[in-house]
């Protein structure tokens, strides 16, 4: 493939991010722009100056003039639009999740793969250079066996003000409301964090037992049309595939942290903790002679490239990219097993 051109599907907030990633990225062309709202295509399109917008995904697959998509549209029209996209034979980012449950996100990797279309889910984190870094450290024995993990999405916009009011825009609504499509926090960011641990550890869980929460927050559980029903905590156990356990939870309550994870690995030869905030990354290690005087000490974390230049990357290429649907899908057989009604006891991961 030559220089590949790129569609932005849905215009919302996200989409902004993804111009201005593909923006540094002078090997690729933002040929168009698509939502179901016409207007604010064009308004889009005419902010990035980006020639071409359509009102619907239907048009821009007649015009068709595009090579790969950038899926930026709401969680539950992941699925549909990108399976229109794959059997017009388009290669697809899609934001995360991939899809409302894993059945769906299972049926788009299958597609995908059997079509040799490049896809790849937006983990988004996958672009902190610590993570990667901290996965090398574990696979290299810098902390012997792994036996237990912490980890941790931390926001507190229920509480803090610094995103604006929660209680009266649209955007932050929609989050707490399953009608509007939110699986709350273990939806929006269980799989931010999910990923995160996994990758650092080079492990998925093989057993899960999950608690969910959602608080009382306004009169009724309801704001107008948004019925407040989706959670607002979770918390996971789990086992690795080595016997290894471990905590892994979020939360829109934790004070004091505005969009904060955590991670903490400790294994038979040292520790590992990952602390990445919106303005800083912290990577420390404690091993070797280090463990007996519980010493820590800050580890450089080399540059990563990020997942839209993987992603151009592997267009040009012609070669699969990473994170793929796959690994979406496996993430989210995980969450759905969260919302089982035998969540409280340990579910296996099969």
């Amino acid at each position: 493939m030559g220089k590949p051109r790129i569609l932005i599907l849905g215009t919302g907030g996200m989409a902004n991010q993804h111009v201005n990633l593909l923006r540094d990225d002078s090997r690729v062309e933002i040929a168009a722009a698509a939502d179901v709202d016409l207007g604010r295509a064009k308004d889009f399109a005419a902010r990035h100056t980006i020639a071409n917008a359509f009102g619907s995904l239907d048009d821009a697959i007649t015009w068709g003039e595009f090579d790969a998509v950038m899926n930026v549209t709401p969680d539950s029209i992941h699925y549909p639009t990108t399976m229109k996209l794959l059997a017009a034979g388009r290669h697809v980012l899609c934001e995360k999740p991939l899809a409302e449950n894993f059945a769906l996100a299972d049926e788009m990797a299958a597609v995908a793969d059997k079509a040799g279309l490049v896809n790849m889910v937006n983990l988004s984190y996958r672009n902190v250079a610590a993570v990667s870094t901290a996965r090398d450290l574990i696979a290299a024995g810098e902390i012997g066996e792994v036996r237990h993990v912490e980890a941790s999405y931390r926001q507190s916009w229920l509480v803090a003000n610094n995103w604006g009011d929660w209680k009266t825009d649209p955007k932050w609504l929609w989050r707490l409301s399953e009608k509007h499509g939110s699986k709350g926090v273990l939806g929006d960011v269980g799989i931010h964090i999910l990923d995160f641990t996994t990758l650092a550890i080079g492990m998925m869980p093989v057993s899960v037992q999950a608690r969910l929460k959602t608080f009382h927050k306004a009169e009724g559980d309801r704001i107008g049309e948004y019925s407040l029903d989706a959670n607002d905590s979770a918390t996971m156990n789990v086992e690795f595939s080595n016997g290894a356990l471990g905590v892994i939870h979020a939360s829109r309550f934790m004070t004091g942290y505005a969009n904060d994870l955590k991670l903490a690995v400790f294994g038979t030869k040292g520790g590992l903790e990952l602390h990445h905030a919106m303005d800083s990354t912290q990577l420390s290690v404690c091993s070797g002679a280090d463990v007996h005087n519980q010493a820590w000490r800050k580890i450089a974390a080399a540059p990563v490239e990020t997942n839209h230049r993987r992603f151009v990357t592997a267009l040009i290429d012609g070669k699969p990219g990473e994170p793929s649907f796959r690994r979406g899908a496996d993430l989210q057989k995980v969450l759905d097993l969260c919302q089982t009604p035998e969540a409280g006891g340990a579910t296996r991961v099969r």
